[in-house]
C-alpha cells in the first residue's frame, strides 16, 4: 500500500516539459528528497502530487488529505496564530496543541498571524501541516528562513511523522540529515 503513487507522470510548464515517464511511490513511514536544479520541476512534482497541477501524462493516486508547505502561508492573517492553525486541525483532524509544540510556537498563539516575524511564520507554515493530520507532507524548501532551533524542531517532527508511518516529499537544494530515498530531476 502506498501514500501517493506516480504512473508514467509527465509535467508541463509555460510550454516547457520538465520531466516524463515519471514513476514514484511513498510507502507509509517513507521519506523521498527531491533535488535537481531550479527549474527542472522540484515544486512542481509537490503541485502535481497535492492536486494543484494536473499531469500532462500519466495518473496520480493520492489519498484524500495531504499537506502542503509551500511559499504560501496559508493563513488568515487577522486571526490569532492559534485560531489560524486551529482551523486547519480542526479540519484534518491533527492536533493544534502537539503542532504549536513542536515548532516551539505554543507561547505565540494568542498572536495575530500577521504580527509573525518572518522566521515564525515559517515554523507556522510547518506547524500548519504538522496540525493538519494528514498522512502525506509536501515541503518545498522547508529550511529557508530557519534558524538552527527552527532545524533541529523540522528534523524531530519528520522523524515523529515518518516513525509514526506518514510520508514525506521534500523538494530542497538543501542535504537533510536521516534516511532519504533521492530522486534527482532533470539528470
Amino acid at each position: 500500500m502506498s501514500l501517493i503513487g506516480f504512473e508514467g507522470v509527465a509535467c508541463l510548464r509555460g510550454g516547457r516539459l520538465l520531466f516524463e515517464a515519471l514513476d514514484l511511490a511513498i510507502a507509509p513511514g517513507e521519506a523521498v528528497h527531491v533535488t535537481g536544479a531550479n527549474g527542472t520541476g522540484k515544486s512542481s512534482l509537490l503541485r502535481l502530487a497535492a492536486g494543484l497541477l494536473a499531469p500532462a501524462a500519466g495518473r496520480i493516486e493520492r489519498p484524500a488529505t495531504i499537506a502542503l508547505a509551500d511559499e504560501a502561508l496559508a493563513l488568515d492573517r487577522e486571526r490569532t496564530l492559534g485560531e489560524a492553525l486551529g482551523w486547519w486541525a480542526q479540519r484534518d483532524g491533527g492536533d493544534l496543541a502537539a503542532a504549536l509544540d513542536a515548532f516551539g510556537l505554543t507561547d505565540l498563539a494568542p498572536v495575530p498571524v500577521r504580527l509573525l516575524s518572518t522566521g515564525q511564520a515559517r515554523r507556522a507554515r510547518l506547524a500548519r501541516v504538522a496540525a493538519s493530520g494528514a498522512k502525506l507532507w509536501l515541503l518545498d524548501e522547508p529550511l529557508n528562513g530557519l534558524d538552527a532551533d527552527g532545524i533541529s524542531r523540522l528534523a524531530a517532527a519528520l522523524s515523529k511523522h515518518i516513525s509514526s508511518g506518514g510520508g514525506v516529499i521534500v523538494a530542497s537544494h538543501v542535504a537533510l540529515g536521516g534516511a532519504w530515498r533521492e530522486l534527482a530531476l532533470g539528470q
